[in-house]
């Protein structure tokens, strides 16, 4: 069969730009821990990265876009990538191969659970990670991606999710939330961050890729490519501003760090609407995302919850408000194959995207907080107070990120 090269190539950059996405996550989080856990929680990403993809060629592809329409989980037809050849077209898209679409795919599977590792940092076993990181992928990922993305039950009821607002931000930020209340707070803080400067570099990595996160979710070259390209730029520009001055206020001085932070949040909060919404409510998206996602995370430092590095105030947050701004601010003005939602007078859209988030929030919640139950049973969940002193580098790699002070 004969693909559109300008598709092709377009989406095979934006799988490359979404996998850069997973190392500038580490370096995100590496420069947000302390001294002592850089390498651990920056070798959870990348671990991710590799353990993903074999689960991915394994079966992982195959339960979510094979089989299953209109249930909960596909089947395992394309298990080890059966039957797909580099001419096989991808079936949402014919311009494209499969192959590629799956690399795509595989890339979003791969970052999802690794944000979830800033809530816990400095305090799980490398073995409960991995543990915790297969479970999550089989029990919570994939039948999102498959009742959303792979024609299933999600999907019948009309829920839209973009680029990912439900099946990455917000049920990584729930399954955030559950991880911290399980595991509790850190015996030992350390002053953080330890290097804005290495935040910045894991921002910027993570904008960059955020082009093919958000646009390349198009599956093709056209004019919502280009609006959802525009309204990942804008709606993070104006989420990082209104973060600065709220944060300058409250705080009295303008943080680069806040800056940096809500940028993030604003990225995270457009996702989900970022092909269905004019570049308008793109302002108004990320403005609201950064004045939100301020003081959800003023909100948990209130409450006293050691969600380490913001998990739930930016991704779980967001990524709520994405869906539901989307179920206001949807137009099929903007895209044809979308919605109309509030504004435009479509009420039960916008009910059924809260629908969706009430849904995902309680289900990543619950099955996190069971998993962490049973794992904890296999294998100790948090380290020992002695070796979060040392540090994970040391205590559980042998490795250390600088010459010892």
């Amino acid at each position: 069969m004969n693909f559109n090269t300008g598709d092709t190539g377009f989406m095979l950059v934006s799988a490359s730009l979404v996998m850069l996405m997973t190392p500038g996550l580490a370096f995100f989080y590496g420069g947000l821990v302390g001294r002592k856990n850089v390498l651990a929680v920056m070798m959870q990403s990348f671990a991710s990265l590799c353990i993903t993809t074999v689960i991915w060629y394994v079966c992982g592809y195959s339960l979510c876009f094979s089989g299953g329409e209109g249930g909960f989980i596909g089947d395992f037809s394309k298990a080890f990538m059966w039957g797909v050849t580099a001419a096989t077209p991808c079936a949402v898209s014919p311009t494209i191969p499969e192959f590629v679409f799956a690399s795509y795919q595989m890339m979003f599977a791969i970052i999802t659970p690794a944000l979830i590792t800033g809530a816990f940092a400095n305090r799980v076993t490398f073995k409960a990670y991995l543990l915790f990181l297969i479970t999550w992928l089989f029990l919570v990922y994939f039948p999102f991606v498959h009742m959303i993305w792979g024609n299933g039950y999600l999907a019948k009821l009309g829920v839209l999710d973009f680029a990912g607002g439900i099946v990455v931000h917000n049920i990584a930020g729930m399954a955030a939330l559950a991880s911290v209340l399980f595991v509790g707070s850190r015996s030992v803080k350390e002053p953080l961050p330890h290097s804005i400067p290495l935040v910045a570099l894991g921002t910027g990595l993570l904008w960059f890729g955020w082009y093919g996160f958000n646009a390349g979710s198009q599956l093709k070259v056209d004019g919502i490519t280009a609006q959802a390209f525009l309204n990942t730029d804008v709606a993070a520009s104006f989420a990082g501003v209104a973060w600065l001055l709220v944060a300058w206020v409250f705080e009295g001085k303008p943080k680069f760090l806040g800056l940096l932070t809500g940028s993030v949040a604003g990225l995270a909060t457009i996702t989900p609407a970022a092909g269905f919404v004019t570049l308008n409510a793109a302002v108004v998206i990320g403005t609201v995302s950064g004045v939100v996602c301020y003081f959800a995370v003023y909100l948990k430092n209130y409450l006293k919850l050691d969600d380490a590095l913001d998990v739930w105030g930016v991704h779980g947050v967001g990524g709520m408000i994405g869906v539901v701004m989307l179920g206001i601010f949807a137009s099929k003005a903007v895209n044809p194959a979308g919605a109309d939602g509030l504004l435009y007078g479509n009420s039960s859209f916008f009910t059924t995207q809260l629908m969706a988030i009430l849904v995902s929030s309680i289900y990543a919640f619950v099955f996190t907080y069971l998993m962490l139950i049973v794992i904890n049973k296999v294998t100790p969940v948090k380290i020992q107070e002695a070796e979060e002193k040392t540090g994970l580098d040391e205590a559980l790699h042998g490795e250390q990120a600088y010459e010892a002070m």
